[in-house]
């Protein structure tokens, strides 16, 4: 059963919406949703965060659709969700546990389990008293109220120290991510972040032509995954897939996924990706422009993609880039695509080219004609534009990163021209 309580300020379609949302959810989680209640609230009860008359109202209605299981859109507190138990008789999730139920079972790479387990049990120390209540209800109380309550230090003590090693563990893997970072110095990358669902994967496969996990389920990859997709004239890109957002996403998850999102900060510019078809799509942005400021990443060089735009009807369509191109000049630039047809993908191809382009330096050098190896890491990490050589030396003009640029800065046998 689910239970939703926004607050009235909040609009009652997007109110609908998060419901229907919250049932996704819950099927990505193999639940199955019987039944979803709602009541509008001026601020949370203390207790029961919803009034107690709705709390008896949906009691009964469990007990009629045979439910055992209550899950809330909102974030309870410990003692909410165990007050909620005890009136209602059957267990009570809320958003913030049923999301990282789904991250652990979806987690593939060890660094994945590792920042899921540490969210886990970020979320879980506070809730052990519930728990152990919840335990002794189950195998009927007699005998268990002392040792629970030694149990309940044992167990915090427990996890505390569980934390600790995976915080260590996860600075091991983010040293490890940070070498791998440096070696790629010199490559135009590109991040693409968004709100779940919105096709990231889809459109990392098409630009890339690789085998990338696709399916249409909310969060259905959480492994960041990079792949080289060749742009042209000998450029290409290292586009990383990372984690995809959600409204009320819980901030122990957005903690433990920092080092991975590291990959945005590192990138060279942002794919905002977003589903155009999406009714909820404004605040669907809303919400990654958010994580990104929590981040720190506000300020990254960013391009909106509007993906889905197949699913769009032409009026709509319409509407929708004129309203982003109304936006004021600091907004950044905006593509319309589908990650399904290959022709619209071209322009974005062609725009991370002209951004790749002007990462780089144009430079002007002479060289031995025995220096191949001036020339191998030039066409390696940047584009020759012109070569010319009189039998011992080479002239050449060349784009070039800044960190190859002050590599051959530093040769004693390259002459720069100008």
């Amino acid at each position: 059963m689910l239970m939703g309580a926004p607050t009235k300020d909040v609009d009652p379609r997007l109110a609908k919406e998060h419901l229907l949302e919250l049932a996704r959810l819950t099927d990505t989680a193999g639940g199955e949703v019987v039944g979803a209640m709602q009541q509008r609230i001026d601020a949370p009860h203390p207790r029961l965060y919803i009034g107690e008359g709705k709390a008896e109202e949906l009691r009964e209605h469990l007990v009629d659709r045979e439910a055992d299981l209550v899950i809330f859109d909102e974030e309870l507190t410990p003692a909410q969700g165990k007050n909620l138990e005890d009136t209602l008789g059957v267990r009570v999730m809320d958003r913030p546990e049923l999301i990282l139920d789904i991250f652990a079972t979806r987690a593939r790479s060890r660094e994945a389990r590792l920042q899921v387990e540490l969210a886990q049990l970020e979320y879980l120390r506070p809730r052990l008293k519930r728990m152990w209540t919840h335990l002794s209800r189950t195998r009927g109380g007699i005998g268990l109220r002392g040792p629970g309550e030694t149990q309940i230090e044992t167990d915090r003590r427990l996890i505390g120290t569980r934390i600790a090693d995976l915080r260590r563990k996860l600075q091991d893997v983010a040293a490890a991510r940070e070498v791998q970072r440096r070696q790629r110095q010199g490559e135009f990358r590109v991040a693409l972040v968004g709100y779940t669902n919105a096709g990231k994967s889809s459109l990392l496969r098409a630009l890339s032509g690789a085998d990338v996990f696709v399916e249409d389920r909310l969060f259905a990859t959480l492994d960041s995954t990079t792949r080289a997709v060749e742009l042209e004239a000998g450029y290409t890109a290292l586009m990383t897939d990372t984690v995809g957002f959600i409204r009320k996403l819980p901030h122990h998850l957005v903690a433990s996924f920092r080092s991975t999102l590291e990959e945005a900060r590192e990138a060279d510019v942002i794919l905002h990706v977003q589903d155009a078809s999406h009714p909820d799509r404004a605040e669907q942005e809303e919400v990654v422009d958010d994580v990104l400021r929590d981040l720190g990443l506000a300020d990254r060089p960013r391009i909106l993609v509007f993906n889905k735009m197949d699913a769009v009807e032409a009026d709509a369509a319409v509407a929708l880039q004129e309203e982003i191109r109304a936006r004021n000049g600091a907004a950044p630039p905006a593509l319309f695509l589908s990650a399904h047809v290959d022709e619209s993908l071209g322009v974005l191809k062609e725009t991370l080219l002209a951004r790749a382009r002007a990462r780089l330096h144009r430079i002007h050098i002479r060289v031995p004609a025995a220096a191949g190896d001036v020339l191998a890491e030039i066409h390696r990490d940047g584009e020759m534009l012109e070569q010319t050589h009189d039998g011992a030396t080479m002239d050449v003009v060349a784009r070039v990163p800044a960190a190859t640029a002050g590599r051959l800065r530093g040769r004693p046998d390259v002459e720069h021209v100008d």
